[in-house]
């Protein structure tokens, strides 16, 4: 092992997290060390975000040529080669982890491949390809997370498949079991499905994507349902028997399903072992979660944590914008993190975004709303591109009118939720919604119209009948 190495920051992990405050430590002038034990993009860019998103945009294009006759196009004989869309879904992540590596080049950051293990609060030890003793002077740990296996029926990566494993497959099965109705699952599911595959969720929750609220849920399932998806809610699976060439799934209370193959998507855990974090002095909660303050320091001075290991919210933006906010700090630039407006997307189909609060917390927390939910079924450039399912709305202050929360269901939702990121993050208010001009014809114009409507002043919507005095 070479002699140490000084840098002012470290940071382990180059997920969407690590990479980010790296980035934003050698762009303040720092001397920065990351440190990644497989690729660089970490989840995110490997087995998550990226690969999932190529192949559901395969599938948003093969649903837009089935329904292409709606259009007056005729295409005949439209087929499909999962295969080749895997192969194309492996050349967009390995085109970006390239840009990445370049990037970091760029900013004078060292890569060190290799696991990184606390020797002191400020030494790491780095085993792998690039072995290495380095000292820091900040520390930031954005290890991320990795898939749940349920003991009782492992994953072999073969009939049992997990998030990741799943993005592997070349062939399709004629069935498959998506253990897990969170929103991975239900994106496998939305994925396989529009490619022909008989899709069942089991769901040990009484509803699917439960963590969203009511609202989101029912707009889903009845959506899943009108595709033919499967929903068995309120459900437990007790094993998964092997049988020559398909798998029997069996339920608490005696039923059970047979299938081809099976994905386990009930969650991800935190993996803070190999770290020696009593090194550093850090001792992690029972889940393996490092707790932090707003400035993403850890309860050892000089040591911070971001991303999935601080449990907060197990999002890349939110792992990335709390990489900028621990790098700030580390610099000796005072940075607050705010998490009251953390937009997220379910792409699905249709796509699912929210952000701020859904109406079942905002009244959990007795707060005074008024609603506004506007229908794509009444909105032109809906109507214009036959994409009329789904609903804008918008939760705000019954008084003063200051938004809280607001859910889009349908096209483009993933693209929609920005405006109203940016409308709570800043305290603004339906007035300012309202007195904003929209481009028509498009499809944020439900931001408006949603806003029209909790005002009670709706110009494309029937009035609320008042009675009479």
């Amino acid at each position: 092992m070479s002699s140490k190495q000084k840098f002012d920051i470290a940071v382990i992990g180059a997920g969407p997290g690590g990479y980010v405050a790296a980035i934003k430590g050698a762009q303040m002038g720092k001397k920065v060390a990351l440190i990644e034990k497989e690729f660089l993009g970490g989840t995110c860019l490997n087995v998550g975000c990226i690969p999932s998103k190529t192949l559901l945009s395969n599938a948003s294009l093969f649903h837009k040529i089935k329904h292409c006759e709606d259009f007056g196009i005729q295409i005949d004989n439209v087929s499909f080669n999962y295969g080749k869309m895997k192969e194309r879904k492996d050349q967009v992540v390995s085109k970006i982890r390239g840009s990445l590596g370049a990037l970091l080049k760029s900013n004078g950051i060292t890569v060190f491949q290799g696991m990184a293990q606390f020797q002191s609060p400020k030494e790491l030890k780095v085993k792998g390809k690039d072995s290495a003793l380095i000292h820091a002077d900040k520390i930031i740990i954005a290890t991320g997370s990795e898939p749940i296996d349920i003991p009782s029926f492992p994953c072999d990566h073969d009939r049992i498949l997990n998030s990741t494993s799943a993005l592997e497959l070349t062939e399709l099965p004629k069935s498959i079991a998506i253990i897990g109705g969170g929103y991975i699952g239900c994106e496998f599911a939305s994925l396989f499905k529009e490619f022909g595959v008989e899709v069942t969720i089991i769901e040990a929750l009484p509803m699917i994507v439960a963590a969203q609220g009511k609202t989101i849920s029912d707009a889903l399932s009845s959506a899943f349902k009108k595709r033919g998806i499967n929903l068995k809610t309120n459900t437990a699976v007790e094993k998964i028997e092997k049988k020559k060439n398909s798998l029997l799934i069996h339920f608490k209370g005696g039923e059970s399903l047979e299938v081809d193959k099976a994905i386990v998507s009930v969650g991800r855990r935190l993996n803070p072992e190999k770290l020696s974090l009593e090194n550093a002095g850090l001792k992690p909660g029972p889940k393996g979660a490092i707790e932090v303050n707003d400035k993403m320091e850890t309860a050892v001075p000089g040591i911070y944590a971001i991303g999935d290991i601080t449990a907060i919210a197990m999002l890349a933006h939110v792992a990335s914008h709390q990489g900028i906010v621990a790098a700030a700090n580390a610099c000796g630039q005072e940075a607050h993190l705010h998490y009251n407006a953390i937009p997220a997307v379910i792409f699905t189909h249709p796509e699912i975004a929210m952000v701020g609060l859904t109406k079942e917390e905002a009244e959990e927390k007795g707060l005074n709303i008024q609603v506004g939910t506007f229908p794509f079924q009444a909105l032109g450039k809906s109507v214009a591109t036959n994409e009329t399912d789904g609903f804008a709305q918008v939760i705000s202050d019954q008084q003063t009118g200051e938004i809280y929360g607001a859910q889009v269901v349908g096209h483009e939702a993933s693209a929609m939720i920005a405006e109203m990121a940016l409308a709570i993050n800043n305290e603004l208010t339906l007035d300012c919604v309202i007195d904003t001009i929209h481009a028509h014809p498009t499809i944020p114009e439900a931001w408006l119209e949603a806003s029209l409507l909790a005002n009670e002043t709706p110009i494309h919507f029937p009035p609320k009948i008042k009675p009479r005095g």
